[in-house]
């Protein structure tokens, strides 16, 4: 639960970031672990934790620094992030939800190209009941949520950026194993 506690934002702007409801955080995150990541880190080896559970104060503290264009910060609002980095509270539909973002460093090793990160995407869409992934440019970086009723969407900020896949896309059903094989170490 450290890992999951620690927050940069915290720590440089002397913020405590300790859940109001320890029980629906702990919730939340032993379901994010259990399902997702502790299954990620069984097949790939050590994950490291990037930024996971953020107060409400937190991240809105960064959601405002993102607002006024302080670099540095790249919280979206406490709405969208409830259910999400605020492990917890309920998101608007009453649903518990937990987010990481994590990067998979034998993973990143090995695949650099352009677009590999579609690689490790379609391994977790075919093997891991995730809610949504948003990826980065650094090492492949991405937020890897798990939620009660899961969206089951792939988004990226790296090239292809956009939606790689959400529940209605001709490609979203079935096995994708050829965009995928060869990856595990």
């Amino acid at each position: 639960m450290r890992d999951f506690l620690f927050s940069d934002i915290a720590a440089i702007h002397g913020f405590a970031n300790v859940p109001d409801d320890p029980d629906l955080a702990i919730a939340a995150g032993t379901r994010l672990c259990e399902e997702l990541l502790e299954p990620l880190q069984d097949a790939f080896g050590r994950i490291a934790i990037r930024s996971a559970y953020r107060s409400p104060e937190v991240n809105g503290f960064g959601s405002q620094a993102m607002r006024d264009n302080k670099k540095g910060y790249n919280c979206a609002s406490n709405e969208a992030n409830r259910a999400a980095h605020i492990w917890d509270q309920r998101d608007a539909e009453g649903r518990m939800g937990a987010t990481a973002c994590i990067v998979v460093p034998s993973f990143w090793d090995r695949f650099q190209a352009p677009g590999d990160w579609q690689r490790l995407a379609w391994w977790i869409h075919d093997h891991l009941p995730y809610s949504e992934m948003f990826f980065f440019p650094t090492y492949w970086a991405f937020n890897l949520s798990w939620r009660e009723e899961p969206v089951r969407r792939i988004d990226s900020y790296v090239e292809p950026k956009g939606c790689l896949t959400k529940p209605g896309l001709p490609n979203h059903q079935g096995s994708h194993e050829p965009l995928w094989r060869g990856i595990l170490p």
